[in-house]
């Protein structure tokens, strides 16, 4: 599946059983040798939800949260009838989601409320702001620190396309004030109602979208007194809408969630 190029094998953990290494996560996401993705989604039961929804990235590493992902969730628990319902409580690792789809085939996230305190994103700093400064390579960048259920470093740039995002990223991914590693956001401003961004996230590389990148990107923007909602998220693989009344009001993120293929593979 994907969600706005963001690409996804999804496996029905309901009707099978899940028992895959880090090591054969791998091997199904070389995009040569298995069959290539972004994120590996599960569905599973959930005592507390309609669904439990685990993530893990294309090196293997478990993750709490992805925003495009959880668009295909509700796409692929309806499409393969494992529910009758159009919008779905969904359990994850760092809350309870509620994905909508709509009638025109989109998919909404209710993404829940923005963590900026530096002990929730996790971000090593001495107190809350809506920017820091950070080392990387020899420089100091502005970013802000957003946790969306998983953590962003988002800095303003001029020009996405001349931005190293690749090169930045990966050292952004790791530095050590981000304990858990950090997914990279890179944000051209348009204007008040719409971003063009890259994001470099962790464990996977630069993506085509990232969902829970463009909310933390928009929140970013918001709290900067740079971006007003609604907003208009321009990525390489689509448009995603994202909608904050700041405080503690939840994001709401809208775009598609697309099939690709089904089938199976030995492992």
């Amino acid at each position: 599946m994907q969600g706005a190029g963001n690409d996804f094998i999804v496996i029905n953990g309901i009707d099978q059983p899940f028992q895959l290494t880090a090591d054969q996560i791998q091997t199904l996401a070389h995009r040569q040798f298995g069959i290539g993705f972004d994120q590996l989604l599960l569905v599973q039961t959930s005592k507390v939800a309609d669904f439990k929804y685990r993530i893990f990235n294309a090196d293997g590493t478990e993750v709490a949260q992805c925003g495009n992902g959880a668009r295909c969730f509700v796409r692929f628990v309806v499409d393969q009838k494992l529910s009758s319902k159009h919008e779905i409580s969904v359990e994850t690792a760092s809350g309870i989601i509620t994905p909508k789809l709509e009638n025109n085939g989109l998919v909404t996230v209710n993404m829940g409320a923005p963590r900026l305190s530096p002990s929730e994103v996790p971000f090593i700093a001495d107190t809350a702001a809506n920017s820091y400064s950070l080392e990387v390579a020899n420089q100091q960048i502005i970013i802000s620190a957003v946790s969306m259920g998983n953590p962003h470093a988002v800095q303003i740039v001029d020009d996405v396309e001349t931005t190293p995002v690749v090169a930045l990223g990966s050292q952004i991914e790791v530095h050590p004030r981000f304990p858990e590693r950090v997914n990279a956001g890179f944000m051209q401003i348009i204007d008040e109602h719409h971003i063009k961004l890259r994001v470099f996230e962790r464990g996977s590389g630069e993506t085509l979208a990232c969902g829970t990148g463009a909310c933390a990107a928009v929140v970013a923007g918001i709290q900067l007194g740079r971006l007003q909602s609604p907003v208009k998220v321009s990525a390489h693989g689509g448009e995603l809408h994202i909608t904050w009344q700041g405080g503690n009001s939840a994001v709401m993120m809208t775009g598609p969630a697309v099939t690709v293929f089904t089938g199976s593979i030995e492992i």
